[in-house]
Parts: structure tokens; C-alpha cells; sequence
């Protein structure tokens, strides 16, 4: 699914968020290894469920052709420096929920990438009738959570 392009300016820092496409597919697979590496807020391990340069052309292609799917990159000077998916369900009593995952390169932690990115994934699942955002956070990542629980994500428990 294709969005809008959006600028953001954060303490003199001005970036975008767009739609992913298949010409980022070799950045994404680099980055996403190296975010793996620069934190332990994430639930793989630097280099686990590595996804290639092929890999990430594929999920591009099909988020672009599913209608709830959402692939977003956050792009700074014409470099990639985060990115977040949401992948639906195909199952018609599922369709109203969407699984959602970011990732943002350390050095560009606190300008609002990670909320931006969650922003424009929540307005565009309000847009395309979808109904529960779910995602899985590490309990001792403190920060995703106030950030989720900001948005009125909340804590499932069973």
C-alpha cells in the first residue's frame, strides 16, 4: 500500500517518511543487521532471520499490492536511517488487524523517528479500516513502551 510522503523537522533535523520501495531493498537488508547490532531492544540477535537484498524486494512488492500491508522508510539527506512494516492478514475475519514492527539506527534515536513512523501507520490504518495495531516489545524496553502506551497501545495478557 502506497502512502503520501511526509516531512518532518526534529531539533534541526529535517527527514521523510515515505512508502519503501524495491530500489531500497539492499539499504534495508544492510540496516536492519546493523540495528540488530546496536541494540538489545530488538528480538533478534545481529545477522538471526537475516533478510536479503531479494527478500526485501519481495515483502516491498507485495506490501505494495496488498491493501493491508504497509511498508514505510524514513530517509535523511537521501540515506535510509529507519523503517517500519505492518503486514495483515488475507483472512476476512482478520482483515481488521495488522502486526506492526520498527527499527531506527541508533545514532538517529530521539527525533521522533520511531513516533513519526508509528503516527503515519496509525492515520493510515484509520484510513483502511483497520482496527487493532499489535506488535511485540521486549519488557525492558522502557521508552517503546511509554511510546506505545502513549498511542493507546495496551498491554495483552493471556
Amino acid at each position: 500500500m502506497k502512502v503520501n510522503e511526509k516531512e518532518f523537522y526534529v531539533r534541526d533535523l529535517r527527514y521523510i517518511i515515505r512508502a519503501a520501495n524495491e530500489n531500497d531493498a539492499k539499504i534495508l537488508s544492510e540496516i536492519r543487521v546493523i540495528i540488530d547490532g546496536e541494540t538489545e531492544n530488538m528480538n533478534r540477535e545481529k545477522g538471526e532471520a537475516y533478510i536479503d537484498e531479494l527478500g526485501f524486494k519481495q515483502l516491498i512488492k507485495e506490501d505494495d499490492e496488498t491493501a493491508h500491508n504497509l511498508f514505510l522508510v524514513c530517509e535523511l539527506n537521501g540515506r535510509i536511517v529507519g523503517f517500519s512494516r505492518c503486514e495483515g492478514n488475507l483472512l476476512r475475519r482478520m482483515s481488521h488487524k495488522v502486526e506492526f514492527g520498527v527499527c531506527v539506527l541508533k545514532d538517529f534515536w530521539g527525533y521522533g523517528i520511531g513516533t513519526n513512523l508509528l503516527k503515519e501507520t496509525i492515520k493510515w490504518a484509520d484510513s483502511n479500516e483497520i482496527k487493532k495495531i499489535t506488535l511485540n516489545v521486549l519488557e525492558t524496553n522502557v521508552k517503546a513502551i511509554m511510546l506505545y502506551k502513549h498511542f493507546g497501545l495496551k498491554k495483552k495478557e493471556y
